[in-house]
């Protein structure tokens, strides 16, 4: 039975947790919107990882790229982003590029006519009107999905792609980093039966939310988290690991968890986020920081992943270490953004069926 956002009101579908609501961001298996890291289970992720690899190798060469620029280029995108961002904001402006969507922008809502007192609904309606695709990010967390409800609910119900909301989702993000574990592990069995050790301020970090949340779909994955009790992951997504039968574990020993981790996931403060300026300084962190010495302990074929920006907590001198994925993972997230937009406008076929052997 197919359920759609126009079916339900806003407080309704807003009551649902994230699991619940999938059946209203999915029409004919494919995302009608992107908005929780939980509307995805593992074969959507297989999917999404060999399109991505695909459109990878198809871009290798001029005829190529010829023919994924010419996939898209009647469709257009608008990327709000009224929170700073580079590498999330410029992954998708390249992955549209790739499939050759016109773009549109709003950085800084200083430049829109929310400065003057316009609402985010009446924003994004304008978007629509003008628009095929709308990619936003923004400190406020749940409002992704409400507009997604307010187009839904109007004669231009065009896709919504959450690229990053408040503290809670960053669906994405998660997206690319199941990417880039699958094609790390890809000659060692897999995601399947790897500890993954997240490290950091896992309290206010969405990204490490949302990838606990994805990997709960894979076999016998343990996932260990490590920090200072202030910046420790919230009982909500430990909740959430306990009812999908998880292995989990909570430390503050960073050194004693490198040894066990197949992959270890750092992350920066988000001070951003702290309620009084500077409280997060109170806090040390210098324990949590990876450094040469640990690749010493660190396994030959573990992988250590970043979602960026970075601050000290991983010694640029780790850079040049195979294991250091981060810059790997960055480049990923162009990928599998491209492979997202395609599915979502159903031209995932059409990469599937490409001729890789056209010169």
């Amino acid at each position: 039975m197919i359920r759609r956002l126009s079916e339900i009101s806003w407080d309704d579908f807003n009551r649902l947790s994230p699991a619940e609501k999938n059946p209203y961001l999915v029409e004919n298996n494919r995302p009608v919107h992107v908005l929780v890291a939980q509307q995805f289970d593992r074969k959507q992720m297989d999917d999404l990882g060999s399109l991505a690899t695909r459109i990878r190798f198809i871009a290798k060469n001029y005829r190529g790229m010829e023919f994924l620029h010419g996939l898209m280029k009647y469709e257009r995108a608008m990327l709000y982003f009224s929170q700073p961002s580079t590498r999330t904001f410029l992954s998708f402006c390249t992955a549209c590029e790739i499939l050759g969507m016109s773009i549109g922008e709003v950085r800084d809502t200083i430049t829109s006519s929310e400065f003057k007192g316009e609402s985010h609904e009446d924003s994004v309606r304008t978007f629509s009107s003008y628009f095929d695709l709308i990619i936003m990010r923004s400190e406020i967390g749940g409002l992704a999905e409400r507009m997604a409800w307010v187009l839904s609910n109007t004669d231009r119900p065009v896709p919504i792609i959450n690229a990053g909301s408040g503290k809670d989702q960053h669906p994405t993000q998660a997206l690319l980093d199941v990417y880039t574990l699958q094609r790390s592990f890809e000659e060692s069995g897999g995601i399947d039966g790897k500890t993954i050790v997240y490290v950091g301020d896992l309290a206010r970090g969405r990204t490490v939310r949302s990838l606990a949340s994805l990997l709960t779909n894979y076999r016998d994955v343990r996932q260990y988290f490590v920090s200072p009790k202030a910046l420790q992951i919230g009982e909500d997504v430990i909740s959430m690991l306990k009812a999908a039968g998880v292995k989990y574990g909570v430390s503050e020993d960073f050194e004693q968890m490198i040894p066990q981790a197949d992959a270890v996931y750092m992350t920066r403060v988000q001070d951003e986020w702290d309620e009084k300026k500077g409280q997060s300084k109170k806090i040390d962190t210098s324990k949590y920081h990876f450094t040469v010495k640990h690749l010493d302990i660190l396994k030959p074929d573990a992988v250590i992943m970043h979602p960026f920006p970075r601050r000290n907590e991983i010694s640029p001198e780790v850079d040049n270490d195979p294991r250091a994925v981060y810059w790997r993972q960055m480049r990923n997230g162009m990928w599998i953004r491209t492979a997202l937009i395609a599915t979502i406008f159903s031209r995932d076929d059409e990469i599937r069926s490409y001729d890789l052997k056209k010169k």
